[in-house]
């Protein structure tokens, strides 16, 4: 059943003071050069001059390596210093892929990487970058369960490829310096992660942005929406983090409507919107919401957002319990008055609000997902890194499996 913004009933609210006066945290964000503009192509090659790079390699999609324009133009900014392209990545990043271009950016003599693209470009040239440099099998790289049941992340100490981004895309992979790989034979996503392959540069092109379908600019910005809401709803998150998300999420709520013509106006914000959100997420952030879009969207087909958009509500009422501190921030930045302070059925209405004025599946019916196959997404979840940072512990698949039969 569709939810209206004033029919969820939500569980009272962790009591909120405001910051504590014991308040204590540490946010050391990641040096990154940001360009956004028409005019920020034309950095490429000057930060490939100052990291020293001669050899840079484009990994992109098929269809970006065939629009001619938007292919001379990179090339034209790259000059000399591009020895190859790699077309073709594949959605969800899976490992045959993945080695198949760290092979060929090994025989290209490859100094840097850019990746050209959304999200799955994005990852892959990471992916790829830490196959090639680390020699090892992926199952021994990536991140893994301790014996008390922690994800633990190993050090991944050799030297990565310096790499710059031009996202098409409002996604939050821009800025991150995390990988998710599918596995084909277990059928799981394997979490790779090495600050060393966080992007140097990322290069906003207005007319690159402009050109990718608006199906896809919507899928992204739901994604980066549940993430910020994530973010803010994080135990985690620190007063930086959440500026940065607050800041996404009014930009979000602002440029959506825009940015879903074929214009230009508003798509550089969406992404920088993404942008926000990933640094924001850095420090807090990712739990049910993201958790159920891996589960569903890679098996069943399904964009990761288009998912995200769907369960959204149904997290922020799971997690209310455990949500009071970060809920205000969510309805403020979405354009609640901050006095008398909102809660979290206020946070939750602005959310399910500025998604019914977009062009959104409202239930996992509408997006093909059998009724028979909840059970199995709802086990596939707990298997899911993401989950550990989710603010209310889920202690069973039962209750994962009780929200998706209400998102269903």
């Amino acid at each position: 059943m569709h939810a209206q913004s004033s029919s969820f009933p939500v569980a009272a609210p962790a009591p909120d003071s405001g910051l504590s006066d014991s308040l204590a945290f540490q946010h050391a964000p990641a040096a990154q050069r940001l360009f956004c503009g028409a005019d920020s192509l034309g950095n490429l090659g000057r930060e490939l001059d100052r990291l020293g790079c001669s050899r840079a390699v484009i990994i992109s999609g098929s269809s970006l390596h065939r629009d001619q324009l938007a292919s001379q133009r990179l090339r034209d900014a790259l000059g000399h210093r591009l020895a190859g392209w790699i077309p073709g990545t594949v959605e969800h990043s899976p490992v045959p892929a993945v080695l198949e271009i760290a092979r060929e950016l090994e025989r290209l003599q490859a100094d840097a990487v850019i990746a050209v693209g959304g999200g799955s470009a994005i990852v892959t040239a990471r992916a790829a970058s830490i196959l090639l440099a680390e020699g090892d099998d992926v199952h021994r790289l990536c991140s893994q369960k301790d014996a008390g049941g922690k994800w633990i992340s190993p050090r991944l100490t050799q030297p990565k490829l310096p790499q710059l981004v031009v996202p098409t895309t409002p996604t939050t992979a821009c800025v991150k310096a995390g990988s998710a790989v599918l596995d084909p034979v277990s059928g799981l996503r394997l979490a790779l992660f090495d600050p060393k392959t966080r992007a140097q540069a990322v290069l906003i092109d207005p007319k690159l942005v402009a050109s990718v379908p608006a199906s896809l600019v919507l899928s992204s910005s739901m994604n980066t929406l549940a993430m910020a809401v994530e973010g803010l709803e994080s135990p985690q998150a620190n007063p930086f983090s959440d500026a940065l998300l607050m800041q996404s999420l009014r930009m979000l709520s602002e440029y959506l409507l825009p940015g879903m013509s074929g214009h230009t106006s508003g798509r550089c914000e969406l992404v920088v919107a993404a942008a926000l959100c990933g640094q924001g997420t850095d420090f807090g952030g990712a739990g049910l919401a993201s958790v159920l879009g891996h589960a569903i969207g890679h098996k069943h087909g399904v964009a990761n957002g288009l998912v995200n958009a769907i369960v959204l509500p149904h997290t922020m009422q799971f997690n209310a319990p455990a949500t009071g501190h970060g809920a205000p921030h969510i309805a403020i930045a979405l354009g609640a008055a901050s006095q008398p302070r909102p809660d979290v059925k206020d946070a939750i209405d602005r959310v399910v609000s500025l998604l019914e004025k977009l062009p959104l599946p409202r239930r996992l019916r509408d997006v093909g997902i059998e009724q028979a196959a909840l059970g199995a997404i709802a086990e596939d979840a707990l298997s899911d890194w993401f989950l550990q940072r989710n603010p209310r512990r889920v202690t069973s698949s039962q209750e994962v499996l009780d929200l998706l039969h209400a998102a269903w």
